[in-house]
Parts: structure tokens; sequence; C-alpha cells
């Protein structure tokens, strides 16, 4: 079974993701910074890795770049949302990256399951 770690500073979309990908049949590890984050990474490790952009502590390009400093190859999901994020281009800044796929906040069910499956895809052959 997959193991996907989701970072996310918002308790109800963070909720929501979780049941999302826990009904999917994927385990499901999930932090509320990218600090908490990145320590749940390096003592389990993950298959995939959905992280915010913004968040207190450790933001997700921070993140993003802690990740591919050690694992190169992890697949990375990016979300965000708002105008700020739109202002600044964050998910494009994401891609650059090498975030596998984005997700502008709001996304459907269906959006996100499409994402983790084709970043565990990606994952496999990366």
């Amino acid at each position: 079974m997959p193991r996907i770690l989701v970072m996310e500073d918002d308790d109800a979309l963070r909720g929501l993701v979780v049941r999302i990908l826990t009904s999917a049949g994927y385990e499901v590890v999930a932090a509320a910074d990218g600090t908490t984050g990145l320590r749940l990474w390096r003592e389990g490790g993950a298959d995939l890795v959905l992280t915010d952009l913004h968040m207190p502590d450790t933001n997700g390009i921070e993140v993003m770049l802690e990740l591919r400093a050690f694992a190169a190859t992890l697949p990375v999901i990016a979300m965000s949302g708002g105008q700020r994020a739109l202002d600044l281009d964050l998910l494009g800044s994401a891609k650059l990256l090498g975030a596998v796929s984005v997700l502008t906040k709001p996304f459907t069910k269906d959006d996100l399951l499409a994402a983790v499956a084709a970043g565990l895809r990606f994952g496999l052959t990366g």
C-alpha cells in the first residue's frame, strides 16, 4: 500500500484530503506544517508527498528544496490557492522545482485522486 505524506496547515482541508486518500486505500500520514512534515518524512519515508505551499515555519517551497536534496526522484504534488499564490506564481515555481503535479485550491476529489495516481506512477518510473 503506497504511503502518502500530506502537509497542509488548514485543519479542515488536511482532514478531508486524509479521508479521501485513506478511503482510496492509501496509507496516509499528515502534518500541519512543513517542519513536522519533514520530520515525519525523515522518520518513515513516503512514496509521494502532497504539500501546501503556504504553511507556517517551513513552507512548501522549502519542503521541496529539502526533499530534492535527499530524495531527488520522490514524487511531490504541490497545492495552493488564493490570489497571493496566483500573484507570486507559486505553483509555477513548484513545477520548476520538480513537482510532478500541481493542484489549485479548491480542487475536486477526482482531481486529487488523479494527481496522486499519476504521481505514484511517476515514482515507479521516475
